[in-house]
């Protein structure tokens, strides 16, 4: 049981790093959209997945993608805060009966209201750090935040689109 759904989180992330590498990262019309589909790969981990190990994963992917295009440390940061933050997101926004039954995030198990919140939360944490860390002064306060939210809808957009093409009613 653990073996097939480690391989599919694998391969999972490698195919969101690919189309986060090789497509999305050329979108910058304006400087204002710039989607980052990879946290994807953070947000469907199990939700039994350990701390240090989230941690540990989120640090992976951020210098995954911190690699290939270039960066110098942004994305793992990024990664690391979303890590950090997604066990209090979920807390939060737990459902009364809980997440006893069920594996990992999704909208399969939990319907659209519940993960539109889930990823606009995660994802509006993630580009805020992430934009602010990239430019650190506060001269651009307005263009950055401009900036969070659009990218942050057109993420949640893409990363919506992805969870509906692989969705399996139960």
């Amino acid at each position: 049981m653990i073996v097939p759904l480690l391989i599919k989180d694998i391969l999972r992330f490698f195919v969101l790093a690919l189309v986060q590498l090789f497509v999305l990262n050329d979108i910058h019309l304006g400087g204002l959209y710039n989607p980052y589909i990879y946290i994807l790969f953070i947000l469907l981990l199990p939700f039994e997945t350990p701390g240090w190990l989230l941690l540990v994963l989120s640090f992976l992917s951020g210098l995954c993608i911190d690699y290939f295009s270039h960066q110098h440390g942004l994305h793992t940061a990024a990664s690391v805060f979303l890590g950090f933050m997604r066990p209090f997101i979920l807390r939060w926004i737990a459902p009364r009966e809980g997440y006893e039954n069920v594996v990992r995030p999704g909208i399969q198990d939990f319907g659209l209201p519940w993960f539109l919140r889930y990823a606009l939360f995660c994802t509006l944490l993630h580009h805020a750090f992430l934009f602010y860390m990239e430019i650190f002064r506060l001269s651009d306060f307005f263009y950055t935040l401009a900036r969070i939210i659009i990218s942050t809808i057109f993420t949640v957009v893409l990363i919506l689109l992805i969870e509906y093409m692989f969705y399996k009613k139960a």
